[in-house]
């Protein structure tokens, strides 16, 4: 196994969690903070541009439990997979190592993302 195969079986599920954890920020967060910093006309402009943000909005809880489902996914992943072993080669290890220690941050990430997105659109909307 060659380094990048390591970086990307390392960063590959909190990559995929903070896609959809963006998406919740996409839907509700964003649109909340245009608006209250009086950027309404830049929000209209935006969803004329991308009027596929509008879906987005529409089915939000399908975008939350699907993004949800993959923040749960992906941490049961990043716990499982804690104890692997690294490579034996140093180079390999290192990557290892550092491509878990970057894992934990991303996710991490990508859960407080999830719950600001959350908050905007069901707790304060």
């Amino acid at each position: 196994m060659n380094r990048f195969q390591t970086w990307v079986q390392a960063l590959g599920v909190p990559f995929l969690t903070l896609f959809t954890s963006v998406s919740t920020l996409i839907c509700c967060a964003l649109p909340a903070l245009l608006v209250s910093l009086g950027l309404g006309a830049t929000l209209a402009s935006t969803l004329n541009r991308y009027p596929q943000l509008t879906w987005i909005s529409e089915h939000k809880p399908l975008v939350f439990s699907v993004s949800g489902i993959l923040l749960v996914v992906g941490g049961v992943w990043l716990w499982w997979a804690r104890n692997l072993p690294c490579p034996a080669d140093k180079k390999l290890a290192d990557a290892c190592i550092l491509g878990r220690k970057i894992s934990y941050w991303i996710y991490g990430f990508s859960v407080v993302v999830w719950i600001i997105g959350f908050t905007f659109a069901f707790l304060l909307g």
